[in-house]
């Protein structure tokens, strides 16, 4: 996606988790797992590095160090919260859980406009976000927890949807992935009831 935006021609190649290509092994020989950028033979490894990487090697995003800000939020803060709420083994937790996740998405509401491109251009914290939001949907489904809602977070649920429908989401707001999440929260939770948490 990221590359999409800034109109970077490149060869995507699908890798088999399973069964690891030398490619990969030799590109990411310390963590040995997707995704790896290949740029002019060298890789760069690790989701966050890529995207700061592609931002500093093609530029043109605004804001850059608030961006970085609130894209650390997302994925230091604001993704483990998601977790929080889908392992909280009673309603009393949830609800604790929840009303936390909640405050950080408002207070990530409140930096929004200024980080995000907002209309149809597509920049960092738009991605890092974006490749997260079928991931927020588990919640609703599996306990009616909606942490972005139109009510609370009306930029974030219109820019939601525009972001599902813009060309650089390349197909990654789908219910397949949805399904996806939802199934993983499944086993986390019940992993933490088993482990009694």
């Amino acid at each position: 996606m990221a590359l999409d935006t800034k109109g970077v021609r490149y060869e995507y190649v699908e890798e088999d988790l399973a069964a690891k290509s030398s490619l990969l092994l030799a590109s990411n020989p310390v963590h040995r797992k997707v995704p790896v950028l290949i740029h002019a033979g060298r890789p760069v490894c690790e989701s966050l590095v890529i995207l700061h990487y592609v931002d500093e090697a093609w530029p043109g995003a605004r804001e850059r160090a608030a961006a970085r800000f609130w894209a650390a939020y997302v994925d230091g803060e604001l993704f483990p919260a998601w977790g929080r709420v889908m392992m909280a083994a009673t309603e009393e937790e949830r609800a604790e859980r929840a009303g936390e996740a909640a405050g950080m998405v408002a207070r990530l509401e409140e930096a929004f406009a200024g980080c995000s491109d907002g209309g149809d251009a597509v920049g960092y914290l738009d991605l890092v976000l974006g490749s997260n939001l079928f991931w927020f949907e588990a919640p609703r489904r599996l306990l009616g927890v909606r942490l972005i809602d139109k009510g609370r977070t009306p930029l974030l649920a219109a820019w939601a949807v525009r972001f599902g429908e813009a060309a650089a989401a390349n197909g990654m707001v789908t219910d397949a992935l949805v399904d996806m999440a939802v199934e993983h929260a499944k086993k986390l939770r019940a992993a933490a009831m088993a482990a009694g948490k």
